[in-house]
Formats: structure tokens, sequence, C-alpha cells
């Protein structure tokens, strides 16, 4: 069945099945990662990571805790504010635990600096971050990922999680904005 195209999006550019296959990788990558541990915390960042981490965690074999942070560098618009916010923090310690940052995306860098430097201020016996998309471009802040799924250039993508204004989330796809819908 052909995917229709959202009368906002200019360009499917990871269709579901795309999406799907590529989380799959992922999800061995953490099994690999972490398969003689049992003090594992996963930590989605919201609101945009959490169609990816809700995919990712059905293929993880191990057992691990789930907690989340809100964040927001963004507040809905096309650039980032240069301020990161922690809206939300977490609810469970992870000192001495391993942990594991799922994140939508891995922009300028500034709001995985912040959380990282956060987050190593509470003692983890280690931080690794995985992102569904990486956007080296963007970087304003030196920040590599340990673990990505796809590069892509200098666009503004919406879908799966990714949004303008705190729409177009629920698209199963990730696309690229058109620029008329752009304000």
């Amino acid at each position: 069945m052909k995917q229709l195209i959202n009368k906002y999006i200019e360009k499917i550019i990871f269709d579901q099945k795309t999406l799907e296959s590529k989380i799959k990788e992922l999800a061995t990558w953490v099994n690999q990662t972490y398969k003689n541990n049992n003090n594992l915390i996963v930590i989605g960042l919201l609101k945009g990571s959490f169609p990816f981490m809700a995919q990712l965690i059905k293929d993880i074999d191990i057992d691990f805790i789930i907690d989340f942070m809100t964040v927001s560098s963004y507040n809905g618009d096309l650039r980032t504010s240069g301020s990161v916010k922690v809206i939300l923090d977490l609810a469970n310690d992870i000192m001495n635990k391993d942990v594991l940052i799922v994140e939508d995306i891995v922009d300028t860098g500034k709001t995985m600096h912040k959380v990282i430097d956060l987050l190593k201020s509470r003692n983890p016996k280690s931080l690794k971050v995985i992102t569904l998309l990486n956007k080296p471009s963007g970087r304003q802040i030196a920040f590599e990922p340990d673990k990505y799924g796809f590069l892509i250039e200098n666009e503004f993508v919406v879908g799966f999680g990714f949004d303008y204004k705190e729409k177009l989330r629920q698209l199963p796809f990730i696309g690229i904005l058109k620029k008329e819908f752009i304000k």
C-alpha cells in the first residue's frame, strides 16, 4: 500500500518500514552493549523521543527501568531558543546505574550537553546516548552520540515524534516540512 503524503510534507525521507527496520538494528546494539547488565535505566527525552523509544524497547531483550525527562530548547519553534530548560526530571536515582539516554535528534548539541552534565553529577556507573537522527551540520557544541540511526542534512523534519509548533508528531514517517507552512 502506498503511503499518502500529508499536505504539509514536501518529501518523506524515512518511511515507516525504513524506521522500523533501523530501530530493530538499534535495539540489537542496545542488547549487545548491555548484555551482561542488570541495572540499566533507559531515559527518554520527551516529547520527541516517545515514538522512537516505544518502538525501540519492543526489541530490547534485557531487563531495564524506564524513566523520562522533559527538556526543551525549541519551544515548538523552528530554531532552538539557545536556552535548555528541564521541565520534568527523573523519578529514579541513577547513582551507580548504567544509563542510556534515548533522544529523537542530536542537532545543536546544547540539549545533550546540559542533560549529560546534569546526569553525570548524579554519578551513574555509565552514561550513553542513542538517537534516531544525527544532524552534525547543526552542531554548536561538540558532541557525538554513542549510536544513531540516520545522518540527516540541515532540513527541518516532522513526523514520528518530530513536531512543528507541537503538531505533526503523529505521522508514521519522517518528512521535510513544506517551506510555505513555516511561519
